[in-house]
């Protein structure tokens, strides 16, 4: 099969597509032929060997973690009903750092993956596993979000943020957005109630124009935001979730949220796309050819929503 892989940490000039040896097909397992995958931030962070402390890595390494295709083969003891010839989608994330999704067949342990939703593309089921589960573990597990809550999500029109505006949305919240001014009319058009620019000040001292201090904030890029939300809460709340600073979100009472492997989130986030409340935004799509360009656009460009590669 044909896969992109880089042998050594570093910039997107690493990554290649070649040729590589089909997956076997574990007990476990369900062997997908891929028909998009995406690029999320975690990608290149891997790529560069940010996370070297946190997984095992073991070079080549076919980077991605999100899949949307078709079922090739199941192991003899898959038992969730998955066939061949189904359509699929998945966040296929192991323990360690090796064979990932960026590839013609990947072999996706069957708590990873799931039906596809029937109203998305292959290309929008691929951009949500992974950005879809981190808001929707972050809204309705860190934060608890229940309707009449008023939530602030940070960050609000990229991957995980512009699918955590309509989750919170879907849980009847109000929601509070911050973007660049730009893309204000964007997000009230996602559900954002109120849109706050994170580049006119700190964002606690804007809220006062827009309804005051909030129940819940997710914190989607650390730093000076991150440091701001404990003025952004309301008094006494301590509903912060952040997806970027574990010490810092920690030493403020708030919960780190790393996204796991969800089946039952993933049939959640199914649910919503076809029930049109949750819709998946493409900001570009790239062939596997162009992985690299794929990568640099994710770290560098501030898309608009996912960035996909088709297979």
């Amino acid at each position: 099969m044909r896969a992109a892989v880089y042998d050594e940490f570093g910039g997107a000039e690493n990554l290649r597509v070649t040729e590589v040896a089909d997956p076997p097909v574990g007990p476990d397992t369900v062997l997908v032929r891929v028909r998009a995958t995406s690029v999320n931030p975690v990608d290149w962070k891997i790529r560069e060997g940010y996370l070297q402390g946190a997984f095992p890595h073991h070079l080549p390494i076919i980077p991605g973690w999100d899949v949307a295709g078709v079922v090739e083969a199941v192991g003899p003891a898959v038992r969730t009903g998955v066939a061949v010839g189904d359509e699929v989608f998945g966040y296929v994330r192991r323990d360690d750092v090796h064979q990932g999704t960026t590839a013609e067949l990947v072999p996706a342990p069957e708590r990873t993956v799931t039906a596809k939703p029937a109203n998305a593309s292959f290309e929008e089921a691929a951009a949500l596993p992974l950005a879809g589960l981190t808001a929707y573990q972050a809204l309705t597990e860190a934060l608890e979000v229940t309707a009449g809550d008023r939530v602030l999500v940070h960050a609000a029109s990229g991957g995980v943020g512009h699918l955590a505006v309509q989750i919170a949305k879907s849980l009847g919240a109000t929601v509070v957005a911050t973007g660049s001014a730009g893309s204000h009319d964007w997000l009230r058009e996602l559900g954002a109630d109120e849109v706050v620019d994170y580049a006119a000040g700190p964002v606690s001292e804007q809220l006062s124009s827009v309804g005051g201090p909030v129940d819940a904030v997710l914190d989607l890029i650390g730093g000076d935001a991150l440091s701001d939300a404990p003025a952004q809460l309301r008094e006494g709340s301590t509903r912060l979730a952040s997806v970027v600073d574990a010490a810092g979100v920690g030493e403020l009472g708030g919960t780190y949220v790393f996204v796991r492997p969800d089946r039952d989130g993933l049939e959640a986030l199914a649910a919503l796309v076809d029930a049109g409340s949750l819709r998946v935004v493409v900001a570009e799509t790239f062939d596997l050819d162009h992985v690299a360009d794929a990568h640099r656009l994710s770290e560098e460009g501030h898309p608009r929503g996912k960035v996909v590669i088709t297979v």
